[in-house]
């Protein structure tokens, strides 16, 4: 009986942590509001999902670049900037907030990160 006990606790023990982590990641997936509103002596139910707004992120060289997460994506022109070099065969400059990112074009792989480049 204490061996199918302990074995139980275990399992839960093990569980717990990723039960948890599929939890988190439904909740920042979709947002439901669900608001009661009364018109002309009637109540109506309105329920609205929304999904979470992507997170932004500070880029690192040797990650691979993915538009989703860059705040005021575009590909900017490196004459345009002070302190950007022309970009190598194969590459061009992103942005991605205030920072000019020097992205390969097949691989999608960074090669730089220029911060605060863009004003």
């Amino acid at each position: 009986m204490k061996k199918i006990i302990l074995a139980a606790l275990a399992a839960t023990v093990a569980i717990s942590p990723l039960a948890a982590t599929v939890a988190e990641a439904q909740q920042y997936q979709q947002r439901r509001d669900t608001t009661i509103v009364k018109r002309n002596g009637n109540v109506v139910q309105r329920t609205v999902t929304r999904q979470a707004a992507p997170q932004y992120r500070n880029w690192r060289k040797g990650e691979r670049f993915d538009r989703r997460y860059a705040q005021n994506y575009r590909q900017i022109d490196y004459r345009q900037y002070r302190g950007l070099r022309a970009p190598p065969r194969g590459y061009h400059y992103v942005r991605s907030g205030n920072d000019a990112v020097l992205v390969g074009i097949t691989s999608g792989l960074i090669a730089a990160v220029v911060t605060g480049a863009i004003r």
